[in-house]
């Protein structure tokens, strides 16, 4: 995932929000999000390349998401792929703060990274970057590839609209996912220097990012409802433009 806001007890019928976009070169494979033969069952999208995922839900209710720490200047060549942290995490017996204490043992082998996981009454934050994680308390956030609610463009404007939704009461989920779909770039003065051309930058400062090689391939909604209910919801895309060209809906337990 390249950014993901999500709400922890900020909804009275949604205890857990969280929406997200995964960015990824187009000729990078995937398979859209289904159920895992693991145990316990996961449901999540498949990187066909290294046979991770980037985001998904078990049948126990644990939730796991990852974005990548963008610094072009500390890229690992031949790190392992860190999909398979996320695939890991959600079939672990492990409570997930014991999770994270091992994973602070191998984290540095890694490219950057933020890892989100847990469920809607523990959910956690590990950053590989300071290899530290923390309990989110009730609140909204936004992330994206630098560290948890760090000020960029796109993760204030998302986290703001974001509020405004959760404010309304009623959550459409297509409000969730047209806020995903927002291509508004920023100028140059206002942005992070990662190590990128100015130009692919500028580029990547939206919240829906498309280029001519590289772009937004899929949005997830996840909402738990006051009963532990989890909706699931993948939307993929054209790598032409915006048009969604699959679905697919899941609701656990």
């Amino acid at each position: 995932m390249c950014l993901i806001v999500f709400a922890v007890n900020a909804h009275p019928d949604y205890p857990f929000i969280l929406a997200g976009n995964r960015d990824e070169f187009y000729e990078r494979p995937a398979r859209a999000a289904a159920k895992w033969n693991t145990e316990p069952t996961i449901v999540a999208g498949k990187d066909l390349k290294a046979g991770g995922t980037w985001l998904g839900v078990a049948q126990t209710g644990r939730i796991a998401a990852l974005t990548n720490f963008r610094d072009m200047r500390q890229i690992k060549k031949n790190a392992p792929s860190r999909g398979d942290i996320v695939t890991d995490v959600l079939t672990s017996p492990k409570t997930v703060p014991d999770y994270f204490t091992q994973l602070q043992k191998s984290a540095k082998n890694y490219n950057g990274f933020n890892l989100l996981a847990g469920t809607p009454d523990a959910f956690y934050h590990f950053s590989s970057v300071e290899n530290s994680f923390q309990k989110t308390e009730t609140g909204v956030y936004s992330i994206s590839n630098a560290h948890l609610n760090t000020s960029w463009p796109k993760t204030d404007w998302a986290q703001q609209k974001f509020k405004k939704i959760l404010k309304s009461g009623h959550i459409e989920n297509d409000s969730i996912f047209n806020l995903l779909k927002n291509q508004q770039t920023y100028p140059k003065e206002r942005l992070p220097k990662t190590g990128l051309p100015e130009h692919l930058e500028i580029a990547v400062s939206a919240v829906f990012i498309k280029t001519e090689n590289y772009g937004t391939r899929c949005s997830t909604l996840i909402k738990v409802n006051s009963k532990g209910g989890i909706y699931f919801e993948e939307r993929t895309y054209s790598t032409e433009d915006t048009s969604v060209t699959k679905r697919s809906i899941h609701e656990l337990p």
